[in-house]
């Protein structure tokens, strides 16, 4: 008779199945398995399994991104009745996957239990809830929640900010996005390819093409190389205003840059 696998083993093959991406189904099963065999899932069990995995790499493909949260909410009950801590990262997917889903009231539910427990909200959990708020149109209540955190304490980084710029600037507020990004140059903040794009965006859809090109320019000049996003974004807009001469520019560059297969 074959010894049963530890916890450790377990684990480790929870987590290569989970890295797969697409084998989450096989995941929930092993995770079942365990408990038949007699193995109690630990708090890096279930912070490994599909309904809890966060990684902002692929976080929409996870079953608690794809508005599959209730079976993610069991999973957490299941945890409180085995009297397993739930961490941080297990409280962060499961607000990340209530905003997705636009049970944002939800998220603020276990906002509220992570104050209560001791765990108390990062960074991380607020760009979920803003990133909510600007996606559901109310990014003044954004802005809010921006200038609540920094109160507490928790200091936003360059992707809260640019949650905040592309929630402005879809709200066709582009001089409040313009007004945060020199704010982040002031501070001193390394504005990421992510950042420049979403003002270059809302610097397109305004057809301020002259200030897109040469914000475009001065992220080069900032070693902050523009990827294939960033191309596309000016290039649409300018075929998209009979700029074509400037768009099939830009063009040949992403071609030669090995952004963009030239076509046959």
């Amino acid at each position: 008779m074959r010894p049963t696998p530890s916890i450790i083993q377990f684990n480790k093959i929870l987590t290569s199945l989970v890295k797969t991406k697409k084998l989450y189904s096989t995941a929930i099963s092993l995770s079942r398995q365990m408990e038949i065999t007699g193995i109690t899932p630990n708090i890096h069990c279930y912070s490994q399994h599909p309904h809890f995995l966060y990684s902002p790499t692929f976080s929409r493909e996870v079953e608690c991104k794809i508005k599959m949260v209730d079976g993610a909410l069991n999973l957490l009950a299941e945890m409180d009745s085995k009297k397993i801590i739930h961490n941080t990262v297990t409280y962060n997917s499961l607000i990340d996957g209530l905003c997705k889903s636009g049970r944002i009231s939800n998220a603020w539910e276990l906002v509220d239990e992570m104050h209560v427990r001791g765990q108390p909200p990062n960074v991380i959990t607020y760009n979920s809830l803003l990133d909510a708020l600007c996606k559901s149109h109310h990014v003044d209540k954004g802005i809010a929640l921006t200038k609540k955190i920094i109160d507490q304490g928790i200091n936003p980084n360059v992707y809260t900010y640019t949650i905040l710029m592309n929630g402005l600037c879809k709200e066709g507020r582009l001089k409040d996005a313009q007004e945060v990004f020199q704010d982040l140059l002031i501070k001193g903040y390394h504005i990421d390819v992510h950042a420049y794009t979403v003002v270059i965006n809302g610097l397109c859809k305004e057809g301020l093409f002259d200030e897109a090109l040469d914000l475009l320019s001065k992220m080069e000049n900032e070693n902050c190389i523009p990827n294939s996003i960033t191309f596309r974004t000016i290039i649409h807009s300018l075929f998209g205003k009979g700029e074509n001469d400037k768009a099939q520019k830009l063009l040949r560059e992403m071609i030669a840059r090995g952004l963009l297969e030239k076509l046959n």
